[in-house]
């Protein structure tokens, strides 16, 4: 059986999000509903920041056929394995991630920002764990 990177998307990657169809369409083999532990905050840059945390953080675990992935999605979360992690915006670190009722899906890679960070640059948490452009869109729009 093949060995699929896994992802999990919490922003602008999800599907329906403006950087999925760059990134995501004809590469990803499987999205699914999932759910990480973190903290989510919403940037005024029009895209959030998932930290660590115990909250429940929504999104989407996404399955790709081909390891390169990573180092498009590196590019685009401003990550460098190369660079210490405090000259990096994310960092990519492997977290466990679980479906909406809970049961584990196993480990995946998600693009986390410190909470200090993400505070230092206007975030402001998202106590229910969930983010779309549409709903900021619509909270902004009179």
């Amino acid at each position: 059986m093949a060995k699929f990177v896994k992802v999990f998307v919490y922003g602008t990657l999800k599907p329906g999000e403006c950087n999925y169809e760059s990134y995501c369409v004809g590469q990803v083999v499987e999205v699914q509903p999932a759910v990480a532990h973190g903290e989510l905050f919403d940037l005024p840059f029009d895209y959030p920041a998932m930290a660590q945390g115990d909250r429940s953080v929504h999104g989407y675990l996404l399955s790709f056929a081909d390891v390169a992935i990573l180092s498009d999605l590196d590019e685009l979360e401003d990550y460098s394995p190369d660079r210490a992690d405090v000259e990096n915006e994310y960092v990519r670190q492997e977290v466990e991630v679980f479906s909406p009722e809970g049961q584990s899906l196993g480990t995946a890679w998600v693009y986390l920002m410190s909470a200090a960070r993400a505070i230092g640059m206007g975030g402001v948490l998202l106590p229910d764990g969930k983010w779309t452009a549409a709903e900021k869109a619509a909270e902004t729009s009179y």
